[in-house]
């Protein structure tokens, strides 16, 4: 039986989204990775190739940004998927089969995916705590298992994807077979730009393309990255321990999802700015009580444990719910027209 014209659509977004769990996946899972004792045994614990590993993480991201705009133009959006899901499952490999930190970085480097995020770090969070403490601290297991577990839906994206209708656009200039709407093809390219000199050109263009980038600056700049990365090293500030951390952690991506979740279903009618506003200052009061908690009780200390830990995990998690629910999906959702 045939699916409705509605729901077919929906599921092929989801099916396309994948991409956005394995980015998800990848930002959640290296923080247990780098925090096992048998990956720092077998790669050391130097804080500049630590720091290297992941933050070139993001050099990979900004690059396959780059490219993916140009590559969906002249291959379609069906190939230009297809193309990173290969390239994720090849950094994947790279980083579960590592045998020095220099196969780790290149890995590292492939993983170009961002969308679904909240998915993805959800499961990462689950099954690094349960990698963590189901293997011993010797086992390599307890780091290669959990980067191992993302080539799989990076490998079933890449299989299904030719499966897929291409974009009106790709089917226009890729010569798809799939008939698409001629009206839907004349309202993309309407609203499209026809260079991407225009974008710099056009006050209009320019206007949305800086609001664009600055939001999506904006939003690393709350550090939610650093403290997703180096969670167990932050968190033994004040002596809370790696898998108590790890564990944390999993709750944390719990209450992120569903934040992720009110926004969706609140968005339309709160806007987004004031809840850009509101998240931001909202983020600057628990990291501001954090930073006082981590200075006022620091590990080893009689007060450390007890109220202080936990008031500590309380920020951290207030401060995941304020920027899941608001900054972290607002500025992707933000349709930036020039009447804005």
């Amino acid at each position: 039986m045939a699916l409705p014209p509605k729901w077919y659509q929906f599921l092929v977004s989801v099916f396309a989204s994948l991409g956005s769990l394995l980015f998800g996946y990848d930002l959640g899972v290296i923080a247990e990775a780098i925090a096992a004792q048998s990956f720092k045994s077998m790669f050391g614990d130097k804080p500049n190739e630590i720091g290297a590993v992941v933050s070139v993480f993001t050099g990979g991201a900004f690059f396959g940004a780059m490219f993916g705009g140009p590559a969906g133009d002249r291959f379609g959006r069906k190939m230009t998927i297809l193309i990173g899901a290969i390239v994720f499952c090849l950094g994947g490999a790279l980083q579960t089969g590592a045998s020095n930190i220099n196969f780790l970085i290149r890995g590292r480097v492939t993983a170009l995916q961002q969308f679904m995020l909240g998915i993805g770090a959800l499961a990462a969070a689950w099954i690094s705590w349960g990698t963590y403490i189901g293997f011993a601290p010797t086992d390599n297991k307890q780091w290669r298992v959990s980067l191992g577990i993302q080539i799989i839906p990076g490998g079933i994206l890449a299989l299904l994807i030719l499966l897929f209708p291409e974009s009106p656009a790709g089917s226009s200039t890729t010569g798809d077979r799939v008939r698409p709407d001629p009206e839907s093809i004349a309202i993309e390219h309407e609203q499209s730009a026809k260079s991407y000199l225009e974008l710099f050109r056009d006050k209009s263009s320019f206007r949305r393309l800086f609001l664009a980038c600055a939001l999506q600056a904006s939003v690393q700049m709350t550090g939610v990255s650093a403290i997703q990365y180096y969670s167990v090293a932050i968190y033994e500030k004040i002596g809370i321990a790696g898998d108590e951390t790890l564990k944390y952690q999993a709750i944390s991506s719990c209450i992120a999802l569903f934040a992720q979740f009110l926004c969706i279903l609140f968005v339309d009618r709160f806007g987004r700015r004031w809840p850009l506003i509101l998240g931001n200052l909202g983020n600057m009061v628990t990291f501001i009580i954090a930073t006082i908690l981590l200075a006022k009780f620091p590990a080893g200390s009689p007060q450390a444990s007890g109220s202080a830990s936990w008031a500590f995990i309380a920020m951290t998690w207030l401060y995941n719910f304020s920027f899941s629910a608001t900054c972290g999906p607002s500025p992707g959702s933000s349709p930036l027209r020039s009447s804005t």
